[in-house]
């Protein structure tokens, strides 16, 4: 995310009264529990746990902070679990010219995390859950894996009705 970017969040998340030093932690937090649960996420898809709720115990009895550091990890986990239908749909609706079973793993979870956000959490600007999609796949994925992203949230960005650079 570039510097205009991240000043642009800040200024539209920032609280009455909060100081921007206050919003990088908050947005580092973020990003760190973005990461979580794309993790988590790329796993499930492979093996679905019998107890969801003991799995996520143990996941995040490895992390190296506090379970609680990783509560909007838990809270995006669990939307994209209770909202897959819908999340994979949009997924195949916007993936043009690919076949759903062919999208690598790794990706699949990054679009899930990013379209839960995008389509539940309007607290969140569609650019900044883009933004953090394209950087995950930087680091987790493939060089080709940004612009497929990145094509997939644009088409999705314009279908929400809402001013993509505002949270609300």
């Amino acid at each position: 995310m570039s510097q205009n970017e991240q000043n642009q969040q800040t200024a539209q998340t920032a609280r009455p009264g909060s100081r921007p030093g206050n919003n990088r932690v908050i947005f580092a937090q973020r990003r760190e529990c973005r990461a979580a649960a794309m993790q988590y996420l790329y796993a499930w898809g492979m093996n679905k746990p019998a107890n969801l709720a003991e799995d996520l115990r143990g996941f995040f009895a490895e992390m190296e902070k506090p379970r609680e550091y990783y509560a909007f990890a838990e809270e995006v986990i669990n939307g994209v679990i209770e909202n897959l239908g819908e999340i994979d749909a949009h997924i195949k609706g916007l993936a043009q010219n690919w076949e759903f079973d062919r999208i690598a793993r790794i990706d699949l979870a990054i679009l899930r995390v990013a379209i839960f956000e995008m389509t539940r959490r309007k607290d969140i600007p569609p650019v900044v859950s883009i933004n953090e999609a394209i950087d995950l796949s930087k680091q987790f994925s493939n060089a080709d894996s940004k612009r497929f992203i990145n094509g997939i949230l644009d088409r999705l960005k314009d279908q929400l009705g809402r001013d993509a650079r505002k949270a609300g």
